[in-house]
């Protein structure tokens, strides 16, 4: 998982080696998501959905 602040992207790396980009991820939400005890249940409940994406590569 990174985040870039200046575009406000998080791309996040699955297990499965595919890569996806979050845009227009506010610094708050990937700062909680970075504290969460669990990744992927946070990415489900807060971030798939709700923000813009695009498959990487």
């Amino acid at each position: 998982m990174k985040y870039d602040p200046a575009s406000l992207t998080l791309r996040v790396v699955y297990v499965s080696g595919m890569v996806y980009d979050y845009h227009d991820v506010p610094p708050g939400v990937y700062e909680s998501m970075r504290r969460a005890t669990s990744k992927g249940r946070f990415l489900n409940r807060h971030i798939k959905g709700h923000y813009p994406f695009e498959k990487v590569g």
